[in-house]
């Protein structure tokens, strides 16, 4: 029995059947509706006025792969959380799913009970995200955050706030690697040095008022 009710559809889309049998089954016995799908076409073209709770989107597919499917999903302007599932996972391939807007990266094989957890852990976060996103506010005053994306803003004040990149992820319901990717790719954006150059630039914009 699922020990929360979960609102909300989770969308499954990967080429494996099994796979998407497997996850289908741990969703289902979890409290979530869930649809699943052989190909990123049939997903896009998904007919429903409710938008998915979580999208669960393998990186390679026949037809439109899964980043295909990801940058469409960014130019219709989704805001769904997106997690990316790979079996040839590698870090060039991960940093373009999240630079497109992937939530966070799993590689195969995997436990389906893992992933279970992941997804729940990213719903149950949205309060935590909300309250991020307020405070990143404060991130429009640092020279260069125009550039940032709205997640690199939350990871850039959990991080100057001092919290690791487990805590971060734990924040914000995503993985440490993942956090340790945004950040990468923030102090690249800000020109920070490393992570204590990150904190001082993010000090001097705020000092003061």
């Amino acid at each position: 029995m699922p020990s929360v009710a979960w609102s909300g559809t989770v969308c499954v889309v990967d080429d494996d059947e099994t796979i998407r049998d497997v996850l289908s089954a741990a969703f289902d016995a979890d409290g979530f509706r869930v649809e699943s799908f052989g190909d990123g076409e049939l997903f896009l073209a998904r007919d429903s006025h409710e938008p998915p709770a979580c999208v669960l989107l393998d990186v390679l597919m026949p037809g439109r792969s899964g980043l295909d499917v990801l940058r469409e999903l960014n130019a219709r302007g989704s805001v769904v959380p997106v997690i990316m599932i790979s079996g040839s996972a590698d870090i060039p391939t991960a940093v373009d799913a999240i630079r497109h807007g992937a939530l966070d990266f799993i590689e195969k094989p995997f436990d389906p009970l893992d992933v279970l957890q992941r997804v729940r852990n990213a719903l149950a976060a949205s309060e935590a995200r909300a309250d991020a996103t307020l405070r990143s506010g404060r991130a429009g005053e640092i020279p260069g955050a125009d550039a940032l994306t709205p997640r690199e803003r939350e990871v850039l004040i959990l991080v100057a706030g001092g919290q690791s990149n487990k805590e971060a992820g734990r924040r914000l319901g995503i993985s440490p690697r993942t956090i340790e990717v945004h950040r990468a790719r923030i102090m690249e954006k800000l020109g920070a040095k490393n992570a204590a150059d990150l904190v001082r630039i993010v000090m001097s914009a705020t000092e003061g008022r």
